[in-house]
């Protein structure tokens, strides 16, 4: 397997990519399947590899389709089914944006659990009752990541695939 100058850089901004896509899974402001999805993308089309390319690009689209789907539903669900309201959700998203240009890395998380306690306080009337919807609502979140982070898993493995075989 002989690679050219070219293959090379390609191959490499394409695992850039892929990585720089994991780590948007817990780094707010990175979209991490997309990029995931568009190193498979340039890779594909500038990496000079075989036909099997296509076929990987093929099957990371519909694991990025996929994931993206599940990462919302499946906790979305779960959501529902505690009886968390969307209202306290909405207020767990906008402090939690509140928070992520107040305090860097960690004001994204705090301002997501103050707001989701705070509007379940609220609606419920007491500290005791407003905190297991905010645990319901923190494994959501985390479930939302766990299914991110592993279907870009799978788009890097089967990118790994490609360099290998295709």
């Amino acid at each position: 397997m002989g690679l050219t100058d070219t293959q090379a850089v390609v191959s490499l901004v394409a695992g850039l990519a892929i990585v720089a896509g994991l780590a948007g899974v817990v780094v707010p402001g990175l979209p991490a399947l997309p990029l995931c999805w568009g190193g498979v993308l340039v890779w594909a089309l500038f990496g000079g590899a075989g036909p099997g390319r296509w076929l990987v690009l093929a099957l990371a689209t519909v694991v990025v389709a996929g994931g993206a789907v599940v990462k919302y539903a499946w906790p979305g669900r779960n959501l529902k089914q505690s009886g968390v309201p969307t209202s306290s959700l909405l207020a767990g998203g906008l402090l939690g944006l509140v928070g992520f240009f107040v305090v860097p890395v960690v004001g994204l998380v705090l301002g997501f659990v103050g707001g989701v306690w705070g509007a379940e306080r609220l609606r419920l009337g007491s500290n005791r009752l407003a905190w297991p919807s905010t645990v319901h609502a923190l494994k959501a979140a985390g479930l939302s990541m766990l299914v991110e982070f592993l279907a870009g898993l799978t788009v890097a493995a089967l990118w790994v695939a490609g360099l290998l075989f295709a």
